[in-house]
């Protein structure tokens, strides 16, 4: 498709960091092709009305409540603590952590009073401020802008709230996740002030992160089945409609064609097994619409 002519769309799109690699991977499987941009601030797709604007993550909300940018994708954590006026317009399923308060190993913690009139160090002081005040705690907190995790270490902190994933950093640095404050994951934000046209283009790339991530939550599967098993076997099998069903050229077989979800995966396999399914073959799905 030639975009010569056309409205573009602006996506903010962090830099570098934990959520481009997985950013830029999501717009290549909706099979937009872009230009060479490695160390560019700004890249254009060659077959979709998009430009894409590389940021820090922390400015992202703020270009795209100003309208530098129509949309961007950052993590809802950063969003948060930024109180940008933005639309959260669709949740991308990656990029999940946590954003939790961990203590020095062996400490003693016996529930979220127990950080009353402690010193807490975090880069998130928004987001902490409202969690402490709904818990109906006070406490000091120092705001940090990197490195957090050696603030107890160092002697500035009792205690900090940092972005954890899988909690090999806090294990480093002698501390404990104690306290969840909120869960996050990234997320595609946009502009109050969007037009009709920008918002059909979204519409357009939404359609395609929607089909990837469909296709990412389900298998297609294919089965030979024993015809007196067949009401059974489709019963576990339902597909998108109902399964595809073709006679074998052995009488009283058929080869059953469906899709089953991800996270149910083994416990389906499991079962047509059991219900007397062989030659069972799983295929992974590139795109999925419906």
């Amino acid at each position: 498709m030639n975009t010569k002519g056309q409205k573009k769309i602006r996506i903010a799109v962090q830099k570098s960091g934990r959520l481009n690699e997985d950013s830029m991977r999501m717009l290549k499987e909706c099979g937009i092709e872009l230009s060479n941009g490695m160390n560019k601030l700004k890249s254009s797709a060659l077959n979709f009305p998009l430009e894409i604007l590389f940021l820090r993550d922390d400015d992202i909300p703020e270009y795209v409540a100003q309208g530098v940018a129509d949309i961007g994708i950052v993590g809802e954590n950063v969003l948060v603590e930024s109180k940008a006026s933005v639309n959260v317009i669709e949740r991308l399923g990656y990029g999940k952590c946590r954003l939790s308060i961990a203590i020095p190993k062996g400490r003693r913690y016996s529930g979220v009073k127990s950080l009353q009139g402690k010193r807490i160090a975090t880069t998130y002081t928004n987001v902490l401020q409202e969690f402490l005040r709904k818990q109906k705690v006070k406490a000091e907190i120092h705001e940090i802008s990197g490195s957090v995790e050696i603030a107890p270490g160092i002697g500035l902190a009792d205690a900090i709230c940092d972005i954890v994933s899988s909690g090999s950093t806090l294990f480093m640095n002698g501390l404990e996740e104690v306290e969840t404050v909120m869960k996050s994951e990234a997320v595609l934000i946009g502009n109050d002030n969007l037009s009709p046209g920008q918002t059909e283009i979204i519409e357009r790339l939404l359609f395609r992160i929607r089909a990837s991530r469909k296709a990412k939550q389900n298998k297609y599967v294919l089965l030979n089945a024993p015809n007196d098993q067949l009401k059974k076997i489709c019963k576990l099998i339902p597909g998108m409609r109902s399964p595809t069903i073709l006679p074998l050229v052995e009488p009283g077989w058929s080869s059953v064609h469906s899709v089953i979800e991800e996270e149910r995966f083994w416990e389906i396999i499991e079962k047509l097994r059991d219900a007397g399914a062989q030659g069972i073959l799983v295929v992974p799905i590139e795109k999925m619409v419906i």
